[in-house]
């Protein structure tokens, strides 16, 4: 089983963002996290501010991997062009936040991207990834 892992812009920056939302831990951490806790799936990671880039990753997906994992980020509130790649995708797709949007800015609330994906966790910090690869397990 081959999972992709997308994340959007500033996630790279995990660590240095506010951990009482994002959590404390860095990508590497979190990345380290999922290797670790499933062991036996093979993962790509990928990580882009650039929307282009999140839209051109998604849009090869799906004849390299069996599902994915996408943190949109800031992307999630209003890229119509990423929500409209998402319904593209032939193979299943988890939405991940880190943080529990529904306790946040008004504006953060409205997810354009998680409708057109399978489900969406959010509110876990790093174990919000966890969560959506086990879901992506039991659906493929």
């Amino acid at each position: 089983m081959k999972i992709l892992v997308i994340n959007g812009p500033n996630l790279n920056r995990l660590g240095e963002r506010d951990p009482l939302i994002y959590g404390g831990k860095g990508w590497t951490d979190i990345e380290k996290k999922i290797k670790t806790e499933y062991p036996t799936i093979d993962f790509d990671f990928f990580q882009s501010d650039s929307e282009e880039q999140v839209i051109e990753k998604l849009s090869s997906a799906n004849k390299n991997y069996n599902g994915i994992v996408f943190n949109p980020g800031a992307y999630s509130h209003y890229s119509v062009a990423i929500r409209d790649a998402v319904e593209l995708l032939q193979i299943p797709i988890i939405e991940v936040h880190l943080s529990n949007i529904s306790g946040r800015d008004s504006f953060r609330k409205n997810l354009i991207t998680a409708s057109r994906a399978r489900g969406y966790i959010a509110g876990f910090k790093e174990n919000s990834y966890l969560a959506a690869v086990y879901v992506l397990r039991k659906i493929l």
